[in-house]
């Protein structure tokens, strides 16, 4: 697919769609055209980076969250120049909305760096669907139109699965005003979690929250270290999940001896997450989405320390109730009363609670997706769930894989859509590697 696509629509202007914007633009190619469609007001935010709460702050050090692969001061260098860090400071975590500003201003440059050459177009509108044509592709519009390229690349990121039963979405419509006294129950205790618990501590409010997991686990907060230097030949690829866990437990165990601290095994493991993911048996990629992902989500994906800090005093002084169990019957008589199972004892226990909160986080099953135009690929076998049905199913080279698993030219996508293939895909230094590859392999 090498040097073939001049002409190239973006589905999806949040994080993903804005990162690959900028890489593809870093080409030379007159002829090249990028064309960006985001239904959202504002580029760059998607759910992620739309909130403007200040406790939201991203979990990934400053350090680490440059747009561009091959420049990664480039975020830190633009907190500094706008005086929104100091080289004192270090490590940074930004509050999310300064990151979607720093996105937003990435593309404004962007669009006029390009405004005489007429390489990038912006378009705010909802996007249904995409078909193959004999030259390309033409995606159709909610206002009736349509736009037509050589290809086109599905950035749409994260996907929420719709909230279940009696709970809702926080900050959607159906979160109203709320008694600030009276508790409220969280399904989830990771990081969508504790989004939750700052965004009702921002509201005053004062009840009780209710965290329900099946293991009851919290992340595990960053502290500054130095990764540990791995080569591909000592990682055991291939094996069997219960293998590779006691490998991993071992190693993390003797660089504890020798005064290391676990965070910088787990990161020094990062650059081989995806090549362990792609070589493990299906058996083992089930296994440890069922099993083991929960253990490594807590180790892998931390929180900023001043927001772990904040969300254990309040598990230790009541506030938050960490609960693993799961949740056996929901009564409503106005408001609810919620009968959770315990994971260790099997002990039933009912909590009376005004609100549920639903933070467990994204679609389980891609065929479910609240965007049109995934739904619609699936929906006419252009695309098709990967085999865990938790993205679509891709190729090693982002190329999107219809129901009867030919490989497509012209539909391709990034970012978390992709974790079916690339696992470890929903962060910004792993979307940008990816990003980066595409823009070299669509346009050499």
């Amino acid at each position: 697919m090498t040097g073939r696509a001049n002409s190239i629509i973006i589905v999806g202007g949040g994080a993903s769609g804005v990162v690959l914007a900028a890489h593809l633009l870093k080409s030379t190619n007159p002829d090249l055209r990028v064309t960006l469609i985001e239904k959202r007001p504002h580029f760059g935010q998607g759910i992620a980076y739309s909130t403007l709460l200040s406790a939201h702050v991203l979990n990934v050090s400053a350090a680490g969250m440059s747009a561009y692969a091959d420049d990664p001061g480039n975020f830190w260098r633009w907190l500094l120049e706008r005086g929104l860090a100091s080289q004192d400071q270090a490590p940074v975590y930004a509050p999310r909305s300064i990151y979607a500003r720093y996105l937003g201003e990435l593309l404004d440059d962007l669009e006029a760096r390009e405004k005489q050459t007429g390489r990038l177009r912006l378009i705010h509108e909802e996007s249904l669907s995409i078909t193959p044509t004999a030259s390309g592709v033409e995606v159709a519009l909610a206002n009736g139109t349509s736009v037509v390229a050589h290809l086109a690349v599905l950035a749409t990121g994260h996907d929420e699965e719709p909230a279940q039963g009696h709970a809702i979405r926080m900050g959607s419509e159906a979160d109203t005003a709320l008694d600030p006294d009276r508790s409220v129950m969280v399904l989830g205790t990771g990081l969508s979690m504790v989004d939750a618990f700052l965004a009702l501590e921002q509201r005053g409010h004062r009840g009780d929250i209710i965290a329900v997991s099946r293991r009851g686990l919290l992340p595990s907060p960053h502290r500054k270290g130095n990764p540990i230097k791995l080569d591909v030949a000592d990682i055991p690829l291939g094996t069997q999940l219960s293998y590779f866990v006691g490998w991993f437990r071992d190693l993390i165990k003797e660089n504890q001896t020798a005064g290391i601290d676990w965070r910088d095994v787990v990161d020094g493991l990062r650059p081989f997450n995806q090549k362990i993911w792609q070589n493990w048996p299906a058996s083992a990629k089930r296994r440890f989405v069922e099993h083991t992902k929960a253990w490594w989500d807590i180790h892998r994906h931390r929180m900023a320390p001043e927001v772990y800090a904040r969300v254990t005093e309040a598990v230790q002084s009541g506030r938050i109730r960490l609960v693993a169990g799961r949740v056996v019957d929901i009564a409503r008589n106005g408001e609810f009363t919620v009968q959770i199972q315990s994971r260790h004892t099997q002990r039933v226990e009912a909590f009376e609670i005004a609100r549920i909160y639903d933070c467990s986080g994204i679609v389980r099953d891609i065929s479910t997706s609240s965007n049109s135009v995934v739904r619609s690929l699936v929906d006419r076998g252009l695309a098709r769930p990967d085999p865990l049905r938790i993205g679509l199913d891709v190729s090693a080279n982002c190329e999107i894989i219809a129901g009867d698993g030919t490989v497509s030219a012209k539909i391709l996508a990034v970012g978390p859509l992709t974790r079916g293939t690339f696992f470890e895909i929903d962060a910004i230094p792993d979307i940008r590697v990816q990003c980066a590859r595409l823009s070299k392999q669509l346009l050499g």
